[in-house]
């Protein structure tokens, strides 16, 4: 059996709680930029002091509301400054937070509402509030309805709950807070439902402390970086960024809550830190190769070099005259642009939560934008390994955390343990005792550890097609490779019991319509999905990753649907993977076709 943990001793010592974090951050930094968001078209900035002030009026607020320790606390909303103000006070309140995705049905929400036995519900808006109403009568625990933007007569704004946190003394706060321990619950995070009805995670203040001083002790966040965040703040990974940055007085850039403004807001925010999931890398990468012609083989040329140049850098050996100089001309004629794209100020980029192909890695850090992949699960508090900014190694999840033993079981399962494990699922004693062994956490995930305890993903053990020939088959890999092409958004591998391989696919709404744009087609994905030039194109990049993978790992047909897989119609969790059963039962008939005869 396999096994690395990290050196003994590089653990920060014994965690304890993280409701004080802001409140201590205020403290300690003041007038440092805490907070950077777009209101009325131009980017406004608060200090880490008026931060807390806020939190503090929140946090007495709820206590005004009736909040008690142990209580939850949901919110419900996009990444937001307030989801960050609320999620603070709860914790300084000595609550139990309970995020909800802002891309929920009524009939979802309801469900973590009821299952985590809310008390408060913060809601962002109009929109987030509907849903609510619309279950309301089905949540007999839920007491308080806030709006964290706005008014309505079956809501408290969020004035309203500073004006009643109003009569509750600081010293109150202050006992609250400081009642907290490592012990106490910090947060149910509801995981996204890949496999079945999600699960609430419960994770204590232990947890999360212990996962904070992980990421800071290796360098993964510096102090004064600006992270651009636009994850889902009920996602643990941005949860945890959320977290780092306030730990170290960094400051946090949100989003304009827009999909399509996102590299806009990246050019103009300019962030140090950017983490995100592969699918964003992905479109940033198309968009860096769409050259063609002469441009391309520039591009080409350039993107070599800068691979010859950053390995000996990596290796740190000089580049010498010659291939510094092919460098600088590289860097002119090419590279600049591709580091342009993340805003030209990038340190570190960091991807997780589904793989991402090693070419885009290797690409972008040619051009000077390193991204390293990390591994977690919400069981693990976000993250079990990291790759480095001085020690990575491309096509792996890098080496444990600090305190983080990692080992893989004799069927190829990765199990961890360590300070940063979860304490169960919430009223599900049965799955808890199924996915927690003897302190060992059973991810579900497969994978290897190298001779220098790099950790590598190998497939899901739930993810595994078997044919009907008896071959198992890892998706992932000829998913990633059908997703390069430029045209395709999501791809799906069929097969599990069936003679071949088949595939589904979606095409990209932007890069397909360009593209017909140009051919002077119908810019429909629905006529292009069923469009003969459409099907040639993507039929030959089908057949061109074909040859990377043996005959019995080939993909024989595929499908186009007319529409792109998403959240809102389930086929998509938050963090845009994609919940293959989903896509199998919804689109049997497309599957029976591609068997059929």
């Amino acid at each position: 059996m396999e096994s690395v943990s990290a050196p003994a001793g590089s653990s920060k010592g014994t965690p304890t709680g993280i409701a004080d974090l802001l409140q201590r951050a205020a403290a300690a930094y003041g007038d440092r930029p805490a907070v950077t968001y777009k209101e009325g078209g131009s980017w406004t900035t608060r200090s880490y002091a008026s931060v807390g002030e806020t939190v503090r009026e929140l946090s007495k607020g709820l206590m005004a509301l009736g909040v008690e320790k142990g209580d939850k606390v949901s919110i419900l909303g996009n990444t937001r400054p307030e989801w960050t103000y609320y999620d603070f006070a709860a914790l300084s309140a000595g609550a139990v937070v309970v995020p909800i995705y802002q891309t929920n049905s009524p009939e979802e929400c309801q469900y973590v509402l009821d299952d985590s036995d809310a008390k408060v519900v913060v809601v962002e808006d109009a929109e987030q509030l509907a849903k609510i109403r619309a279950v309301r009568d089905s949540l007999p625990k839920l007491e308080h309805v806030v709006l964290m933007t706005g008014e309505a007569d079956d809501a408290l704004s969020t004035a309203t709950v500073v004006e009643r946190g109003g009569v509750v003394p600081d010293a109150d706060l202050a006992a609250r807070t400081e009642s907290v321990t490592g012990e106490d619950i910090c947060t149910f995070i509801y995981t996204s439902g890949t496999t079945g009805p999600p699960k609430g995670c419960v994770i204590s203040h232990a947890n999360y402390r212990a996962m904070v001083d992980m990421v800071v002790s290796e360098d993964v966040l510096a102090s004064g970086d600006v992270v651009y965040l636009f994850l889902p703040l009920a996602h643990s990974f941005a949860l945890l960024i959320q977290l780092g940055t306030v730990e170290l007085g960094s400051t946090i850039a949100y989003w304009s809550r827009d999909p399509k403004q996102l590299l806009d807001d990246v050019a103009q925010v300019k962030p140090n830190y950017l983490p995100s999931v592969p699918r964003i890398f992905e479109k940033i990468y198309t968009k860096a190769t769409a050259a063609e012609g002469a441009k391309k083989k520039i591009l080409d040329w350039s993107v070599g070099v800068g691979r010859e140049y950053r390995a000996a850098e990596r290796d740190g050996r000089s580049p010498g005259f010659l291939l510094a100089r092919k460098y600088a001309l590289a860097d002119k004629l090419a590279l600049h642009k591709i580091r342009d794209l993340f805003g030209g100020n990038v340190r570190l980029c960091v991807t997780g939560a589904a793989p991402i192909s090693q070419e885009i890695l290797e690409f972008f850090w040619a051009a000077g934008v390193l991204i390293l992949e990390g591994y977690g699960m919400t069981e693990t508090s976000t993250a079990a390994s990291i790759n480095r900014p001085d020690n990575y190694r491309f096509g792996t999840v890098g080496l444990p955390f600090p305190g983080v033993e990692v080992r893989i079981a004799d069927d190829g399962e990765i199990c961890i343990k360590g300070p940063n494990i979860f304490q169960g699922y919430y009223k599900k004693e049965d799955a808890t005792r199924e996915t927690l062994v003897g302190g060992w956490l059973h991810t579900g995930d497969l994978g290897a550890i190298d001779s220098d305890g790099f950790v590598s993903i190998t497939g899901r053990k739930k993810d595994i097609i078997i044919t009907a020939g008896g071959k198992n088959i890892t998706p992932a890999n000829f998913e990633g490779d059908m997703k390069q092409h430029a045209l395709v958004s999501q791809c799906v591998m069929i097969g599990d019991r069936r003679p071949y391989l088949t595939a589904i696919v979606t095409l990209d709404p932007e890069e397909a319509a360009e593209w017909a744009q140009a051919k002077s087609l119908p810019t429909d994905l629905a006529s292009l999905s069923a469009n003969a030039e459409v099907r040639s194109e993507l039929e030959a990049h089908m057949a061109e990753v074909n040859r990377k993978y043996a005959q019995v790992e080939q993909v024989k047909k595929l499908t186009i649907l007319g529409h792109d897989l998403s959240q809102e119609t389930g086929e998509l969790t938050p963090t845009l993977k994609v919940k293959r059963n989903v896509v199998c039962e919804k689109y049997t008939g497309e599957i029976e076709a591609m068997y059929a005869g």
